[in-house]
């Protein structure tokens, strides 16, 4: 019994996240809540100490950050939350549009109603994110919802051009939901827009979907940005 207990014990040690995925997931999310704003000078020291770590596996964790693309580097400055330029934003947004009409043109109607399945999944992990006010959590759980519809067309190279762009996209999709709250919509209303898109994909209404799809856009996002623009300008 002694033995199996040890070996149980030994699995949970093994399973535990590191303090480097603790502190890449807890810096990630504040990134994608808004909480580090694009162009924050992520500062090792602070850091370190609100994390209660050490300066090693930090640095492991915004070199990981660095690699998914959401951090900067640049000599004697040091590690900075990334910027998405006027330009990034114009090539990103239509490239995304454009795969996930690929995607429902193709996979409307369902040939296999299972391929929801992982949507519904990203849809209720959103719906617990909006709940518990976890913004940065339900970007990310955002991009799976998304991801999952591309996957409906079972086109695997459709999915994998998607996913080169991801950390682009997941940081667009922090944007646009910053956007839209100081647009009045709330996180459930957030949400809700994600089920309705899910229901009409599930309908099998292929010209409903795109319509949704279309409404769905980042419309608000792009309001925004232009008029912090106008801001920036005057």
């Amino acid at each position: 019994m002694t033995g199996d207990a040890d070996e149980r014990a030994q699995d949970h040690r093994i399973k535990a996240p590191s303090l480097v995925t603790i502190a890449a997931d807890t810096i990630r999310k504040r990134i994608l809540a808004g909480e580090l704003r694009p162009g924050t000078r992520l500062g090792e020291e602070q850091l370190a100490d609100e994390l209660d770590i050490s300066r090693p596996p930090l640095r492991e964790a915004l070199r990981l950050l660095e690699n998914e693309g959401l951090i900067d580097r640049a000599p004697r400055r040091g590690a900075y939350v990334r910027t998405l330029t006027d330009r990034d934003v114009e090539e990103i947004l239509p490239i995304r549009s454009a795969l996930e009409r690929v995607a429902f043109e193709t996979g409307i109607p369902l040939r296999d109603p299972s391929r929801l399945d992982a949507a519904r999944e990203a849809l209720a992990e959103m719906e617990r994110c909006a709940r518990e006010k976890d913004r940065g959590a339900l970007v990310q759980a955002g991009y799976a919802f998304h991801s999952a519809l591309i996957r409906i067309a079972g086109n695997a190279r459709l999915e994998a051009i998607y996913a080169s762009v991801q950390q682009q996209i997941i940081l667009c999709m922090s944007l646009n939901l910053i956007a839209r709250e100081r647009f009045h919509e709330s996180l459930e209303t957030h949400v809700a827009r994600h089920a309705r898109l899910l229901d009409v994909v599930a309908s099998g209404d292929r010209a409903a979907a795109l319509a949704e799809l279309a409404a769905h856009g980042e419309r608000s996002f792009v309001q925004s940005h232009d008029e912090d623009r106008r801001s920036a300008a005057s």
